[in-house]
């Protein structure tokens, strides 16, 4: 089965006539002959973000342009929204709340539609929110202690694109290594994927490849040979980690998935 491309965005990522990540989207989406679904139901202003998009979108060259909206379970249990998708090339997810998408449309007949179409080849891409829906296991919060300054991270259910990746957003910019540390050391067999504001991973069957302006940083536990969560008094949790792996990669730079390591040869001709 030749499944579609993911095209992952840390968020903010730039919207102006040059913007790199969307342009490739567009590309990815086939140009003025691929037909563009944006999806906004993360987003609690889904009619403002849709109409940047679109405007954007535009500029970029694509001319099919049609907005997904999807504000209930009803709506999303509706088959002519699922055969929407089918009539499309690629779907935009946008930013917001990621668990807006997972309660409105997480199993549903919208869902449903937009595994079996990306599986027969169809280009998804999600930013901030959209990017962590992604998964099969997504990171909904990380709350700190004030006492200590320790993270308790929360897991919930993604839309499972991807099966053993953890994808984390706006990552550098909002300061985000500590708790997708804690997420993978509660799940060693995943790998974490931080990616910064402005820069996208692209993933193309068993690897990806890095595109925009900063920087994206792989986490894998997998050979770890020590993990210890101590329990404080106060309940908060503090690590004792051991032989993770951390692969920083930058624009053009690709990473295999299946053998969890740096490809040394850019992607990108620069």
């Amino acid at each position: 089965m030749n499944v579609g491309e993911l095209l992952i965005i840390g968020g903010a990522e730039e919207k102006c006539s040059d913007a790199e990540i969307l342009t490739k989207f567009i590309e990815l989406a086939g140009g003025k002959d691929g037909k563009v679904g944006i999806l906004p139901t993360a987003s609690k202003i889904p009619v403002e973000v849709s109409e940047e998009y679109i405007k954007t979108f535009k500029k970029l060259g694509a001319e099919k342009i049609e907005v997904i909206h999807v504000e209930s379970r009803e709506q999303a249990e509706d088959k002519m929204i699922a055969d929407l998708i089918s009539s499309m090339s690629a779907v935009f997810i946008s930013g917001g709340d990621q668990s807006r998408l997972t309660d409105l449309i997480g199993g549903t007949k919208l869902h449903q539609s937009l595994t079996d179409n990306w599986r027969r080849g169809m280009v998804l891409a999600g930013t901030s929110a959209g990017a962590s829906i992604m998964a099969k296991q997504m990171i909904l919060s990380a709350d700190m202690k004030l006492t200590d300054n320790k993270l308790k991270v929360k897991l919930g259910e993604g839309f499972g694109f991807l099966d053993t990746i953890l994808i984390d957003q706006h990552f550098s910019q909002r300061g985000r290594f500590d708790r997708l540390l804690s997420a993978i050391a509660q799940n060693k067999d995943t790998i974490g994927i931080g990616i910064d504001e402005n820069t996208a991973i692209l993933i193309d069957k068993e690897k990806f490849e890095v595109f925009g302006q900063h920087q994206v940083l792989v986490m894998d536990g997998i050979n770890s040979d020590f993990i210890d969560v101590n329990i404080s008094e106060n309940g908060s949790e503090e690590l004792t980690v051991s032989q993770f792996q951390v692969t920083a990669l930058t624009k053009g730079f690709q990473f295999d998935l299946i053998k969890r390591k740096l490809i040394h040869q850019k992607g990108i001709k620069e």
